[in-house]
């Protein structure tokens, strides 16, 4: 039987094209069968919605009798204190579903999602990993530039969809290894949290 996930993003039209395929990907490595949604009703909008205790009570008020591991997926846009705030919503969400299967994990992406899709293609040789990952505007600096080259900028979402699909190939051996601190976190804490006890 297949575990239900559902991915909450702070603004899915462009995010769930990121998130899926590499979340997937995710769950194949923990050898999970896992049936992986993105949530987009409601849309929240961006991550001041997304960081809001009440739009996540209703998401997993709404949710929770048919979901396993609810993912909360933002941007870390370089705010130092976004992982403590995801830390009290982990908190507040295991008290709301206590006495439930349910799980609910939080993880800011460092600094953008789209930098877990960079992580798993060929970039450009000039291009510095470490500068890339630190700066606090890595779509328009990289994804963007990158996908302008690849002749993808004017595709729908801007080429995610096709680029986080081949990116996700490579998410063993470069998504998982390249973005330790975020991805291979949450796939860790995830495990974790699957375990039976």
């Amino acid at each position: 039987m297949a575990t239900n996930v559902l991915v909450i993003p702070e603004d899915f039209r462009k995010d769930q094209y990121v998130l899926k395929p590499i979340i997937e990907k995710m769950f194949v490595e923990l050898d999970v069968k896992a049936r992986v949604q993105v949530c987009r009703d409601p849309l929240l909008g961006g991550v001041g919605e997304a960081l809001k205790w009440e739009r996540l009570e209703e998401i997993l008020e709404r949710y929770k009798g048919m979901t396993r591991v609810f993912l909360l997926v933002v941007d870390r846009d370089c705010e130092v204190s976004r992982k403590d705030k995801l830390k009290a919503l982990e908190s507040r969400a295991a008290k709301f579903l206590a006495g439930t299967k349910c799980v609910f994990l939080a993880e800011a992406a460092q600094q953008e999602v789209e930098v877990w899709v960079l992580a798993g293609l060929d970039l450009p040789k000039a291009w510095v990993w470490k500068d890339l990952r630190a700066h606090c505007d890595p779509k328009e600096a990289y994804y963007d530039v990158l996908a302008k080259e690849r002749g993808l900028f004017d595709s729908p979402y801007e080429g995610r969809d096709h680029l986080a699909k081949e990116a996700a190939r490579n998410y063993k051996n470069r998504i998982r290894t390249l973005c330790k601190e975020d991805v291979g976190e949450l796939e860790r804490r995830v495990r974790d949290a699957l375990e039976p006890p």
